[in-house]
């Protein structure tokens, strides 16, 4: 697995191949991402028709916002911290669709490997 350095690589580069099509033949999603820190940013993850799209800025009404720091996303996507340790420590917060955060992780976009 690449290391990824800052946030920007990974969401730009390695995330699209996390990303398991055949998977999320039923998911229409737009979730936002807002990493805070000097690295984070407003992200914007879309899955439509088995596509998926990264942008960076903010979306005015994503069905799911994650928010994390930026040390600790980085953390988490070089499998430094798991997912369920940072949410169980309150690194990670969920807001809205909380099914449609399942549906991401069985697409491969919320499973980070450990």
């Amino acid at each position: 697995m690449i290391e990824a350095k800052t946030p920007k690589q990974f969401l730009e580069e390695i995330l699209p191949s996390k990303f398991k099509p055949d998977r999320a033949a039923n998911i229409e999603a737009v979730a936002r991402l807002d990493l805070t820190g000097p690295n984070g940013g407003d992200w914007v993850i879309t899955i439509r028709n088995q596509t998926l799209n990264v942008t960076k800025g903010p979306h005015p009404s994503p069905a799911l916002t994650l928010t994390i720091a930026d040390n600790d996303f980085m953390d988490l996507v070089n499998g430094k911290l798991s997912t369920m340790k940072a949410f169980l420590n309150g690194k990670i917060h969920f807001s809205g669709n909380l099914s449609l955060a399942l549906k991401l992780k069985e697409a491969g976009l919320l499973d980070f490997g450990t």
